[in-house]
């Protein structure tokens, strides 16, 4: 047992990490796991806590590190809840939880320094994969934070008993950092962006917030209390009005139970990833940018009569708008709005026959409500007469909607008349598909909120909205919007004052800044943050091939590819001869600023030209005895100059005292110079007969 529980017998040795590098080690592990923890089962988190704890615990005695057996089972019996909870669902995603599970294990074999060095890169490498998940600037700045506190550990672990260590290496770093950065910024703006050959999407299946490709009754309800960002639209020119922000998404047409779906689903595509920049210059006057967050869809958000623009988005059927690929980052896209067209081109009786469909059975009052219309109206009229009804008679918009029954559209229509955008939009293609007129329901977003400065909309989830588009023979497919007849202010002015009686909006999202609109202070720096992280994510995360090309083109010149190469070349070869140069200066500035040392240089030429050369690794009391034994005319000032030398180097003094040492040391070695030059001399006249002085 002492074997299993302690160290290895078979040549495995525990070397202690100084416990400062290791605090070091920990801190960085714990805060380069956080931009994880919104996506990795909590058994994982708890397990990566426990085995750092237990590495911790063991710096201190109070564990002992598992023996090799023991390791290979805790290994396995983690692997094997890894599988279970996995479901056989592998794709990069899991591949990182994985990843993070050896992080967690590699605890248990930090014994030496090369562990900590094996780990270090590790947790360096964990910092890029953050990147795939997380790229806003917060993220951006916690993962740069956790790498700051690995480079401090490994300075820390290098020269543990350095007096003020830590402050020592956070300045060491701050100057390295200061250093690099005018080359790191040249190398992002210039370096060429090429497109990957090959990628894989991190798609894993997992719930976003956002909007769904089916909609029941409380769907958007529920998605209206998250005020997380949907995506942001930047305008070439005026921004449109409130009441005309409507951003189509999907269309659901097919109505399962109380359920709405999509009637014909998203061909296969291939694996990969959908084109993030679709920058294509400056915006004209009709054009508008859409930052759109990850939504794992394929569909992107459109204002009604537009055109694409980029090529990372193209028009589907029913002028809806999709990616090629789902989009599991940040995807910038560009939009065209066109003059307003004629929709009334002519549907097939196939197609029109699709927008017709209803269950067989059920909601009896609904049925028996179209047919009455039907009986004395035409189909326009019957549109205005349902919006009339919902505009004249009690019914409520609400974020509390009440549980519906069966049959519940008969219940919303007839008995509570109680709902939110999704039971209205619901109930109102039911009464026109069995009124006989093509109906569908379309869910996307209305509305957005200026962001800093005007200078773009924010949507945010409780913008989520559904609405019906209704085919009138010779004006094609129309809006029609119950929301718009029942509460105009959600139209008009938005979620928070049609719910503002009510006190619904966001009630169960405490920490939001949205919730606060009457916090002048705390709505300034929320826009103010969202400001900065929209910069970072279209200049920086956004930086790419295309928005490159166009930073290009604003220069004087010619740039391509080619000239892009040359230049990031010509970057690193005047960085590396820059810094060549600054070693180079600094060598040479410390050598003059050592008096010391030159002196002790000049002591040994001067030992050279005497014929006695310095040792390799001799000290300065053997080098002064064999000066003397050689000249000993000298022998007294080299005796006392070594022990000079010696006192400088291994004993403390002030700066005042070393000031008049090293006059002392330069009026001896001139004393020397004259003695070995007078017996040099005598020596000389000895061979040629003359008498000495």
């Amino acid at each position: 047992m002492d074997r299993l529980l302690g160290q290895e017998s078979d040549g495995e040795t525990s070397t202690n990490l100084p416990s400062r590098a290791l605090v070091w080690l920990i801190g960085s592990f714990a805060l380069l796991l956080s931009p994880q923890w919104d996506r990795l089962p909590l058994w994982l988190i708890a397990a990566c806590a426990v085995l750092a704890a237990w590495r911790w615990l063991a710096q201190y005695g109070r564990v002992r590190l598992p023996g090799r057996w023991l390791r290979t089972g805790i290994m396995l019996v983690l692997i094997g809840v890894y599988v279970a909870t996995v479901q056989g669902r592998f794709t990069v995603d899991t591949a990182a939880s994985f990843f993070v599970l050896a992080v967690g294990l590699k605890w248990l074999e930090t014994r030496s320094v090369r562990d900590f060095y094996v780990l270090f890169f590790i947790l360096v490498y964990l910092a890029s994969v953050n990147f795939l998940f997380h790229q806003e600037i917060l993220w951006a700045a916690v993962n740069f934070t956790g790498i700051a506190l690995l480079l401090v550990g490994l300075q820390v672990l290098n020269a543990p008993e350095l007096p003020e260590g830590m402050t020592s290496s956070w300045r060491r770093l701050g100057g390295m950092f200061l250093k690099t950065m005018p080359i790191v910024i040249l190398l992002f703006v210039f370096f060429p962006r090429m497109s990957p050959l090959w990628s894989v999407p991190l798609v894993s299946g997992e719930a976003r917030t956002g909007i769904s490709d089916t909609m029941r009754p409380g769907d958007i309800s529920n998605l209206a209390q998250s005020s997380e960002r949907a995506f942001r639209a930047t305008f070439g020119g005026d921004i449109p009005a409130y009441r005309d922000r409507y951003w189509r998404g999907l269309i659901l047409d097919y109505l399962d139970g109380e359920t709405w779906r999509q009637g014909q689903r998203d061909e296969f595509q291939n694996l990969g990833r959908v084109a993030v920049d679709g920058g294509v210059g400056e915006l004209n006057g009709n054009e508008y940018d859409v930052l759109l967050e990850p939504t794992d869809q394929r569909w992107a958000f459109a204002l009604e009569n537009s055109s694409a623009v980029s090529d990372n988005v193209f028009e589907d059927r029913a002028d809806l708008f999709r990616f090629r690929r789902p989009a599991d980052s940040s995807v910038r896209y560009r939009l065209a709005l066109d003059e307003e067209t004629s929709t009334a081109e002519n549907q097939s009786p196939a197609e029109l026959r699709r927008y017709l469909q209803l269950p067989r059975e059920g909601n009896p009052r609904a049925r028996e409500l179209a047919r009455d219309l039907r009986e004395s109206m035409g189909d326009e009229q019957i549109v205005q007469t349902l919006m009339k009804r919902f505009r004249e008679q009690e019914y409520f918009y609400t974020l509390r909607p009440p549980a519906m029954p069966d049959d519940g559209i008969d219940s919303l229509l007839f008995d509570e008349k109680r709902g939110f955008c999704a039971h209205y939009a619901g109930a109102t293609t039911f009464v026109l598909r069995a009124a006989g007129i093509p109906a569908r329901v379309v869910v996307g977003y209305q509305g957005g909120e200026s962001g800093a400065g005007g200078e773009y909309l924010i949507v945010r989830q409780y913008d989520a909205h559904a609405w019906v588009e209704a085919y009138i023979e010779g004006r094609g497919w129309v809006r029609v919007d119950p929301t718009a007849a029942i509460a105009p202010d959600r139209i008009e002015f938005g979620l928070r004052d049609a719910v503002a009686e009510e006190g619904s909006f966001l009630e169960n999202d405490w920490a939001s800044p949205q919730r606060y609109a009457d916090v002048a202070l705390v709505q300034w720096a929320s826009l103010q943050l969202d400001r900065i992280n929209y910069q970072w994510q279209r200049w920086v995360v956004g930086y790419q091939g295309q928005s490159q090309m166009d930073l290009m083109s604003r220069l004087p010149g010619s740039f391509g590819m080619r000239e892009l190469g040359y230049m990031t070349a010509g970057i690193v070869g005047a960085g590396l001869l820059i810094a060549g140069l600054i070693s180079a200066l600094q060598m040479r500035r410390g050598e003059r600023r050592d008096g010391f040392r030159r002196v002790v240089d000049t002591w040994h030429r001067l030992c050279a030209s005497a014929g006695v050369p310095v040792r390799h690794g001799e000290t300065p009391s053997v080098l002064a005895s064999r000066l003397a034994k050689a000249e000993p005319a000298a022998a007294d000032s080299a005796r006392l100059f070594a022990r000079m030398v010696n006192s400088h180097y291994y004993s403390a003094g002030n700066d005042k005292e070393g000031g008049v040492e090293l006059k002392r040391m330069r009026r001896l070695l001139a004393t020397m110079k004259r003695q070995l030059r007078k017996r040099q001399l005598r020596r000389s006249r000895t061979r040629t007969g003359k008498p000495s002085d």
